[in-house]
């Protein structure tokens, strides 16, 4: 998430967490990433739940889902011309769908070391770029370095995504050129 403005209904309409099993209940099966993405896919067509997202025209506005199997699921509605910059999922594996409008994503295929650097230079043949219209979605695995923007002029895109485990850090990234630099490190108590 990032520190744009967030709408999210007040504490007793939001989905709580899911609790982790105990000694007497069943344990879960952690969800793989093809049952994050039929998640999200079948999320994105509830018109009902796409409908209930307040959108506001100056920033994202997200509202958090029970995901599957203990995952971390969120509905965000993208104003026109917004992002995410440069940032990457930790150790979590996710994927999202577009459920309205039109969501671009730029992404970098490269294996990041996981702590202790600053700057990587990138080499050529690393960028993918990939248009995903409403009903379109992508899974990917740990740490997947991308940014996702609406870049419409005039229409809000709206998207579900899921991750697991729930994300313990987002890193964030500027980049220079062929120049990634890590910029900062969020926690789950920077976004909810």
């Amino acid at each position: 998430m990032s520190s744009a403005h967030s709408a999210v209904p007040t504490a007793g309409s939001v989905p709580s967490p899911p609790s982790t099993a105990s000694s007497s209940s069943p344990a879960v099966a952690a969800p793989t990433i093809t049952e994050l993405l039929d998640f999200v896919r079948r999320t994105a067509r509830d018109e009902a739940l796409i409908a209930s997202l307040p959108l506001d025209p100056e920033g994202r506005t997200w509202i958090r889902l029970d995901g599957p199997g203990g995952s971390e699921a969120w509905l965000i509605g993208w104003p026109p011309g917004t992002g995410t910059g440069w940032h990457d999922h930790a150790d979590s594996i996710g994927a999202f769908t577009t459920a309205a409008g039109a969501l671009k994503e730029h992404s970098l295929a490269v294996q990041l070391p996981t702590d202790g650097w600053k700057t990587l230079e990138l080499t050529d043949g690393v960028d993918r770029s990939r248009e995903l219209a409403a009903g379109q979605g992508r899974a990917f695995g740990q740490n997947h370095v991308h940014e996702v923007l609406n870049e419409s002029e005039d229409v809000h895109a709206v998207s579900v995504h899921a991750y697991y485990p729930p994300l313990p850090r987002i890193r964030r990234f500027s980049r220079t050129g062929a120049v990634l630099r890590l910029e900062q490190t969020e926690s789950p108590e920077d976004w909810q």
